[in-house]
């Protein structure tokens, strides 16, 4: 099924301890409906050293957040997503604010049925 956010998006956080923050989304697990956003939701961890002469240390990295927390931000607000058949039978993503198109989710039909056809003539 199609999401909102993919990766690569700029996304901003609508709820929780990060509700405000803007970032681009690194990672989309589809499987348990989350995603990785650079500089959201912080974790540090503490490491020992492992090895001779190598330093332990206090680490920060992202952790994931739910798919439901981020929207896309289209003129530096959040905004819903909306999925659109063209006539050609490709199907994109569209802002509901303002109309913007956010990206391809799947190409014309057209283009599928040829590209079928030329890799079973390359065989």
């Amino acid at each position: 099924m199609a999401k909102h956010v993919r990766k690569g998006d700029t996304v901003i956080v609508t709820s929780g301890d990060d509700k405000g923050t803007v970032g681009e989304v690194l990672r989309v697990d589809t499987k348990d409906g989350r995603v990785l956003v650079k500089g959201v939701n912080m974790q540090t961890k503490h490491v020992k050293p492992r090895a001779q002469g190598q330093a332990g240390g206090i680490i920060q990295r992202e952790m994931t957040i739910h798919l439901s927390k981020v929207s896309p931000v289209v003129d530096g607000k959040p905004s819903r997503v909306r999925f659109v058949t063209k006539s050609d039978g490709s199907k994109w993503r569209v802002a509901v604010r303002g109309g913007k198109e956010l990206g391809q989710v799947s190409p014309a039909k057209d283009a599928i049925k040829s590209a079928a056809k030329s890799a079973g003539k390359k065989k």
